[in-house]
C-alpha cells in the first residue's frame, strides 16, 4: 500500500474533520489546504501540520503530488465546477453532497471520472453508521424478508437550519433528506425510483427569517418494486440537540421490522447553567479527545484506502446522481402539489462525452 497525498478544499466543520483525520492517517504523507478565512486557515493548518495552505485553491492544483482532493467547499454551487477542475487534472475526488445543482452537471461530473478512470464519491456518511448498515444488512441477508415500506424521520436544530439556508436556496429534501434518500435507495437495490410526491410545511423558520423556507418537507418515494417509503425531514428543532441531529428509521418487511432510534438520548447532559442538553448529537460525528464518535472520519478513511489500495468507492457517483434526481423530483412536485415521475427529462447528459 504507497503513501498518497491529499488537497483539502474547504476546511470549514466537515473539511477539519476530513482534514485531521488524513493527518493522522498512515496512509496519507502530505496534507495541502485551502480555505477562505485566513484564521480558519491558520487554525487547521497548524492542527494537521499542512505542507501547503492557501486561501486560494487553484494554488492547490500547482502542486503535482497531490493524488487526491476532498471538496469539502461552500456554498454548495461550488461542487460541480471544483470537482470538474480536479478531475479534469486527472486527480480523485471526494465531493460533499450534493454532487451538483444540476443533473447535466453530475453527468459531465460521471463521464470525466469514467474516461479518466478515476474514484469519484459523494460525502453520504451515514452510510458509515453502524446503525444504518444494519439495517441494509437485514434486508440483503433476508432477516426481515423482502421490504414492504420503510420510514425515515430527520430533523437538525434551527441555528443550523439558519447556517444552511443562509448560504443558498436549496430545500429540506437537497440538504437534509438527501441523507436518507440515499440510505433508502441503497437498501432497497436494485429497485429504482419512479414516482415522488412531496409537500413542505411552514413555521418558524420563515417567521423568523422573512424568506419563503420551509421548517419540514414530507417526501413519498414509489419504486419500481412496489415498495414506498416516506422521509420527513426539517431544521427547526428548537435547542437541546447542541450539535444538531435526531433519526428515527422503521423498515418493515415481510418476516419482521426494524425499528432504529438515532436521536442520542443516549447521552443526557444536565446543567444548572444550560439546563439538559444531549451532547455527541452530531451526525456527521465529533471528535472527543482521543476517540471519534460518528460516521465521517470511517468515511474519509474508507476514501483514502479506495485511492490507495485502488479499492471500488461505497457510494458511487451515479447513486448520487439518482438521490439527486429524486429530491429535484420532490421540489418539483412540492411546488406543482402533484406526483412527478422520474426519470426526469435530461439535459445535455452527452456534453461530457467529447471532452
Amino acid at each position: 500500500m504507497k503513501q498518497i497525498n491529499v488537497g483539502i478544499i474547504g476546511t470549514g466543520w466537515c473539511g477539519g474533520i476530513r482534514a485531521e483525520t488524513c493527518a493522522s492517517n498512515p496512509v496519507v504523507g502530505n496534507v495541502h489546504i485551502a480555505e477562505i478565512r485566513p484564521e480558519r486557515l491558520a487554525e487547521v493548518a497548524k492542527a494537521t501540520a499542512a505542507r501547503t495552505a492557501t486561501t486560494d485553491y487553484r494554488e492547490l492544483f500547482k502542486i503535482k503530488e497531490i493524488d487526491a482532493y476532498m471538496i469539502s467547499a461552500t456554498p454548495e454551487t461550488n461542487h460541480y465546477p471544483m470537482a470538474r477542475e480536479c478531475l479534469l487534472a486527472g486527480k480523485h475526488v471526494f465531493l460533499e453532497k450534493p454532487i451538483a445543482i444540476e443533473l447535466h452537471e453530475a453527468d459531465e461530473l460521471i463521464a470525466i471520472a469514467r474516461k479518466n478512470r478515476l474514484k469519484f464519491t459523494i460525502g453520504y456518511s451515514q452510510r458509515f453508521n453502524p446503525k444504518f448498515a444494519y439495517v441494509r444488512k437485514s434486508i440483503h441477508d433476508g432477516t426481515i424478508g423482502k421490504p414492504v415500506s420503510a420510514l425515515v424521520s430527520r430533523h437538525i436544530t434551527r441555528s443550523l437550519g439558519k447556517k444552511i439556508t443562509g448560504r443558498g436556496k436549496l430545500s429540506p429534501a437537497a440538504m437534509e433528506a438527501t441523507h436518507d434518500l440515499d440510505f433508502v435507495l441503497w437498501c432497497l437495490e436494485p429497485a429504482k425510483p419512479v414516482r415522488v410526491f412531496s409537500t413542505v410545511n411552514y413555521g418558524i423558520m420563515r417567521e423568523s427569517t422573512g424568506s419563503d423556507i420551509p421548517d419540514t418537507q414530507l417526501i413519498t418515494v414509489i419504486m419500481d418494486s412496489g415498495v414506498s417509503f416516506v422521509v420527513n425531514a426539517g431544521w427547526s428543532l428548537p435547542p437541546g440537540y447542541p450539535n444538531f441531529a435526531t433519526t428515527w428509521i422503521e423498515m418493515i418487511g415481510t418476516n419482521g421490522a426494524l425499528l432504529v432510534d438515532d436521536s442520542h438520548r443516549d447521552v443526557i447532559l444536565n446543567t444548572t447553567e444550560n439546563g439538559m442538553r444531549l451532547p455527541l448529537s452530531s451526525m456527521p460525528g465529533e471528535f472527543v479527545d482521543h476517540a471519534y464518535a460518528g460516521p465521517m472520519k470511517a468515511e474519509t478513511v474508507h476514501f483514502l484506502e479506495a485511492v490507495a489500495c485502488d479499492r471500488p468507492v461505497l457510494v458511487t457517483p451515479e447513486q448520487a446522481r439518482q438521490v439527486m434526481e429524486v429530491y429535484i423530483a420532490a421540489d418539483l412536485s412540492a411546488e406543482r402539489n402533484e406526483p412527478v415521475n422520474l426519470p426526469l427529462p435530461e439535459s445535455r447528459a452527452s456534453v461530457a462525452a467529447a471532452r
